[in-house]
């Protein structure tokens, strides 16, 4: 099937300085710093978020969840996101609006410091198979099938989109903001299908837009810098579908920030003299986040002494993102290529796919070239590739490693002279103090109960029951949990997991649906050392009768009560 979309080739519009702006001083070479060559280090992450959702399995035009797209960083025209009034501002871009805006703090480490930014976006593209008439004219269809058995569906693709913009940073500072376009022209492309079967029309709508820099000092060397992309487009109807307002937005919209002569401090776990600037910065429907190798001086040292040099607080990019991610987020070097599904399990989706049918391979091929790409990759899969996608596990340390810091987690049931050793802490060999067998070997999982099993948190044993306060990890942390800091939780259950750790299942207090997500038994889980413990120091309230499931890889219980029915 030929390539859909001439211009595959990134289309970039480059943006000049305008004459009223100060010469920039000169860029790095080529791939090695954090300008627009430096962007390519976030670059496999960068096309994650931009197909994120592009074409999901089964990757077939047929399929219902194929038939709505484009769920995150849309853009799109002003008129028609407030038809019904104003958007409610989010941290993410899963919802629909009309901008886009980042807030970041920035160290500016000298005085000729520049910012270089990257605005990138999918532009819509309808593809439109067109059948021959006997007069010579041609007539939209849904599908067609040309004489050599090649099929062609009527499809919506989408061209990449960039724009880089660049400015001294002592002009943002002067109270001059830095305006340029980011939009795509629209177009039309004609192409014949074999033996005068018909043609393919791809027509694109022009989209408008733009994207304004602005600057504000807080201290000496501290910016607080704000990249806003906007929608100006208007349109056509703002009482149309949703389908058709897609034809003049930015879809998936992100933006790369780097610099020449500025280091970026991480959003999410900031060092503590600027935990409060940090915390006042107000990112609209993007998230931001640290990439790039964490920054270090020329002597060795961190810029901020241990805090940074213990896991890295700042960096020479960012990645303000619509879907919400960790610091130097990163692609799993086992995965052979993307599945647009990104967080997505490559083997699981690779077993699917090459359990399609021949037929359900062919639509797909039909349906769209980069999902062409994909049954082509699987079914030419070498075994050893495949293999590698087995898992992975990158959380143990090696034998004879020094134990993580941080206070100790004991487990163990309520009851003494159970499977448990006193402390509860799994030997390296897998066993319990010797006396409990390694969990993959029989009677394993002996005696373990999640709803009585207790743990040890402060000198306080915490079970089923047990009301505790969420503190989570800055660092190592789930992305989402964040949000649940100091949030009062009840514990459903503790379980041990066949690493040695411990999770406790959690449901919180002030949430209306708790009751629902017990019931069918849907927690959120944290390790010991991230609660703090609000229940007396006599035990935990008595447990609820039923044990809910655990997270991948947790001991059940050998007998466990009888689960509740599902939700009707």
């Amino acid at each position: 099937m030929p390539d859909a979309v001439a211009e595959d080739d990134v289309a970039r519009a480059a943006t000049a300085a305008t004459a009223e702006d100060s010469a920039l001083p000169a860029g790095p070479a080529p791939g090695s710093g954090p300008g627009p060559a430096g962007f390519e280090q976030l670059s496999a992450v960068a096309d994650a978020v931009l197909y994120e959702g592009y074409l999901l399995y089964p990757y077939r035009r047929s399929s219902p969840k194929n038939r709505v797209r484009w769920q995150f960083g849309v853009l799109l025209p002003r008129d028609w996101v407030e038809r019904d009034g104003p958007v409610a501002v989010g941290v993410s871009g899963s919802a629909d609006s009309w901008y886009q805006q980042t807030e970041c703090l920035l160290r500016m480490r000298r005085p000729d410091a520049a910012v270089r930014v990257r605005v990138r976006y999918l532009q819509t593209q309808h593809k439109q198979v067109e059948a021959a008439g006997p007069d010579g004219g041609h007539r939209p269809v849904p599908s067609l099938r040309a004489d050599d058995g090649t099929a062609w569906l009527t499809f919506d693709e989408a061209v990449p989109r960039e724009t880089d913009l660049a400015v001294a940073l002592a002009d943002l500072l002067d109270g001059r903001e830095h305006t340029a376009s980011v939009g795509a022209p629209g177009g039309e492309a004609t192409e014949p299908l074999p033996s005068g079967a018909g043609r393919v029309v791809r027509r694109r709508e022009e989209v408008r837009a733009r994207t304004t820099l602005t600057a504000v000092r807080l201290a000496d060397d501290l910016v607080r810098l704000r990249v806003r992309t906007e929608n100006t487009g208007r349109s056509a109807d703002p009482g149309a579908p949703r389908e058709e307002a897609l034809r003049r937005a930015l879809i998936a919209t992100h933006t790369l920030v780097g610099g020449d002569g500025v280091e970026f401090v991480s959003l999410i776990d900031p060092p503590g003299e600027l935990a409060r600037p940090a915390g006042e910065c107000r990112s609209e429907f993007t998230f931001p986040v640290l990439g790039g190798a964490p920054l270090a001086r020329t002597d060795g040292t961190s810029p901020y002494g241990g805090h940074e040099a213990s896991g890295g607080s700042t960096g020479p990019l960012l990645l303000s993102a619509p879907i919400i991610l960790p610091d130097r987020p990163q692609i799993a070097p086992e995965s052979p290529g993307d599945l647009h599904d990104a967080g997505e399990i490559d083997e699981i989706l690779t077993l699917r796919t090459m359990l399609l049918t021949d037929e359900e391979k062919a639509e797909a091929r039909a349906t769209d070239p980069r999902a062409a790409e994909i049954i082509d990759r699987v079914d030419s899969m070498p075994p050893e590739v495949f293999a590698r996608l087995h898992g992975a596990i990158r959380s143990l340390s090696p034998a004879g490693s020094p134990a993580p810091a941080g206070p100790p987690t004991p487990a163990g049931p309520s009851t003494p002279g159970g499977p448990f050793a006193s402390d509860g802490l799994f030997a390296s060999d897998g066993s319990s103090g010797g006396e409990r067998p390694a969990w993959w070997q029989e009677g394993g999982d002996e005696g373990l109960s999640p709803t009585t099993d207790t743990v040890l948190v402060d000198g306080v044993r915490v079970g089923g029951g047990s009301r505790v306060l969420l503190r989570p990890r800055g660092r190592g942390a789930d992305a989402q949990d964040m949000f649940l800091a100091g949030r009062a939780a009840r514990v459903a259950a503790v379980f041990h997991d066949v690493d040695g750790s411990t999770h406790l299942a959690v449901t919180l207090e002030d949430d209306p649906a708790a009751e629902l997500h017990a019931w069918y038994g849907r927690f959120h889980y944290f390790r010991p050392e991230e609660l703090e413990p609000l229940t007396a120091a006599e035990g935990p309230e008595t447990p609820a009768p039923s044990a809910p499931p655990g997270p991948p890889g947790a001991h059940a219980a050998p007998e466990p009560p009888e689960a509740p029915a599902p939700a009707p």
